[in-house]
């Protein structure tokens, strides 16, 4: 029998960056119970894949992933396979029924519990193991946490579960409803994170907007925004999964007066059609989001809007679609995603079927995609010449070029990037500093520039 200090755990994360925060968790929690953990698969005993359960083409994915590295314990030194998160949950026994090569299924509100898990597996004190009973858990400052992105940012989730309940959405079936940490954790964990040589924070949740609500508090956004900006360290603040209806003036107040908090605003708007938004069960009509986006963007110059869609839906005719398209070309969002619409099991949507074809779906995805790359390439050219404030990432990992870095209006991980293909005279910046950088030439999503300014000139 092994012991925990002989097992090499690996874990592979998928999905959305709330995902992730679970991930480095669970690294957390198995490293401070004695455990060592590997980034290569075919190095580790006990693998762990924490799963998506969002869509189809997400669920696909995670159990595709499964399957590929199940062969593993047959040509690797692979023992044990547990699936953990969101797949896990909604279908957990389906998945140890479907899949024999699997040991285990976590879910999202017992994922702490895993070393634990790992160790009855070793110890043989159980032959397969299910744990998701518990729909929610709040990390918290003290809970241990290994970050997996770079040293200088850092997502912070601030709440877990959702009070809507959109037609098309399962999450709330298996995240639970809405519950929002303290003010004070989030703080602390925040001025942790800075001693530790962040500079840069993503507030994420299924609904940020909706943070404290479920203490009755609708303006514990803004005090959160208040305490985290006093946090000197601590440069930038970015603001995920926005609900556009739950915008009030004292929040936008707040990011446009407050220059640590980035002109940054991820909305996700699923539709502009009344028909589509009612079917949706959204809140809020078309002349709302106008009337929103207009507000944004007077009173937050500069602002970078980013958004998701969702085509396909069921009774989406060809006239909807187009009110959509004709929507993102007169909008120009500066980011946005298409998602094809996909019936979940437990959602209202599910009763309406597919009714529209995938290939008919895709088509769409693409024609919105293919709007986007052009407004993209025409709001980049824009830029031709500015100067403006980069955060150097580091060595760039996709061109010859000798760094890349962001924006403020380029989240990590998820836009395009500033490539830096001149660093000037002075020396090489490290990766977190803040460098003033002139733009030379443009792409669909990245730019190129060169360094004008160091952090010491900024």
């Amino acid at each position: 029998m092994m012991s925990k200090q002989q097992v090499l755990v690996g874990l592979v994360n998928l999905g959305c960056p709330k995902n992730q925060v679970d991930a480095e968790v669970m690294i957390g929690i198995l490293q401070s119970s004695g455990f060592k953990v590997t980034v290569h698969t075919e190095e580790a005993d006990i693998l762990i894949v924490n799963t998506c359960g969002f869509i189809n083409s997400a669920k696909e994915e995670s159990i595709d992933t499964l399957i590929e590295l199940s062969a593993l314990k047959e040509t690797g030194r692979l023992k044990f396979l547990v699936a953990a998160g969101c797949l896990a949950q909604r279908y957990d026994e389906t998945l140890l029924k479907e899949l024999p090569e699997l040991d285990g299924v976590v879910g999202v509100g017992d994922f702490p519990k895993i070393a634990e898990i790992c160790r009855r597996l070793i110890e043989k004190e159980a032959t397969r193991v299910r744990l998701t009973d518990s729909p929610t858990f709040l990390y918290d400052e003290s809970t241990p946490r290994v970050r997996t992105t770079a040293r200088h940012w850092a997502y912070v989730k601030v709440s877990e579960g959702c009070n809507y309940r959109c037609s098309f959405c399962a999450i709330p079936s298996f995240r639970g409803d809405l519950a929002s940490r303290t003010p004070a954790s989030i703080v602390r964990e925040v001025e942790q994170l800075a001693d530790q040589g962040v500079r840069e924070i993503n507030l994420i949740a299924q609904s940020l907007t909706s943070y404290g609500w479920d203490r009755r508090d609708r303006n514990a956004l803004v005090g959160l925004l208040k305490q985290l900006v006093k946090i000197r360290e601590i440069e930038w603040i970015r603001l995920f999964y926005t609900y556009p209806t739950d915008f009030t003036d004292s929040l936008i107040n707040l990011i446009a007066s407050e220059e640590k908090i980035c002109k940054y605003i991820d909305l996700p708007l699923q539709h502009i059609d009344d028909h589509m938004l009612k079917a949706m069960h959204r809140k809020g009509t078309a002349k709302d989001i106008r009337g929103l986006i207009d507000t944004l963007r007077t009173r937050i110059p500069n602002v970078t809007l980013r958004t998701t869609f969702i085509v396909g839906f069921p009774g989406e005719g060809e006239e909807m679609f187009q009110a959509l398209e004709r929507f993102v070309e007169e909008i120009e969002f500066n980011r946005l995603g298409v998602f094809q619409y996909s019936p979940e099991e437990g959602t209202p949507a599910y009763s309406l079927g597919d009714p529209i074809l995938s290939r008919e779906k895709a088509n769409r995805r693409k024609r919105l995609m293919d709007s986007q790359a052009r407004i993209s390439r025409k709001l980049n050219r824009r830029k031709l010449g500015e100067v403006l404030t980069v955060r150097v990432d580091g060595s760039s990992p996709e061109t010859d070029l000798l760094l890349e870095g962001r924006t403020q209006g380029q989240a990590p991980e998820i836009d395009g990037v500033v490539y830096l293909n001149d660093i000037g005279s002075g020396p090489v910046p490290n990766a977190g500093d803040l460098v003033r950088v002139q733009i030379t030439a443009t792409h669909t999503h990245d730019l190129i520039g060169q360094i004008i300014s160091q952090p010491a000139l900024l």
